[in-house]
């Protein structure tokens, strides 16, 4: 009897550990987008986005962890203007002919509830790398009608970063801003 019982304990432990394991998803590219926003001389906001990114996520909502990798390809900079792009792409500013790709990793989500709250990880930018915390303004999985019902989970992150710590300093001595307010609106497909 107190073997059956073991047994039974047993396999409802490792049945529950089984059901937290985390599972992988692949970044959507179409549903995923990278951006970012800059005050212009008090004036208006600059703002552009990273049209090829990349990159997965590992998520066990039982167990509230995740990572996250999702790297861009810095030479696809795009704000609408062809030339505030190619100043962009420029040895001022990204120097995508030296660093054509910026990286976020993360290994720490904090949950409130069910709900991811913020992910916490390091940004690679220009050769250098800042701790950066991005919060969410949402977040959700759900069963998607397009992907036979694959699970999809996905929000809308934000952060601000003082961009001189990544010594993008190009014009802080005229009076341009050093922060940075970048948006991550990402969702990503169990695989």
């Amino acid at each position: 009897m107190r073997t059956t019982l073991f047994a039974l304990a047993a396999a409802g432990l490792f049945a529950s550990v089984a059901q937290a394991a985390p599972a992988t998803y692949a970044i959507d590219p179409t549903h995923t987008f990278a951006t970012f926003e800059i005050d212009h001389m008090g004036a208006t906001t600059n703002r552009a986005r990273f049209d090829k990114k990349q990159g997965t996520v590992e998520f066990d909502r039982a167990g509230k962890t995740g990572k996250v990798e999702v790297t861009l390809d810095m030479t696809s900079v795009n704000s609408g203007t062809p030339g505030f792009d190619k100043h962009l792409q420029s040895a001022d500013i990204f120097n995508v002919a030296k660093f054509p790709t910026a990286k976020f990793v993360s290994d720490k989500f904090v949950f409130d509830g069910d709900k991811v709250k913020e992910v916490t990880g390091q940004l690679t930018l220009l050769d250098k790398t800042q701790p950066v915390t991005f919060k969410a303004n949402k977040f959700n999985c759900y069963p998607s009608p397009m992907l036979q019902k694959r699970e999809v989970c996905g929000g809308d992150f934000e952060a601000t970063i003082d961009r001189t710590a990544f010594g993008l300093d190009y014009g802080v001595n005229f009076g341009a801003a050093k922060q940075v307010r970048l948006v991550l609106q990402i969702e990503a497909v169990k695989q």
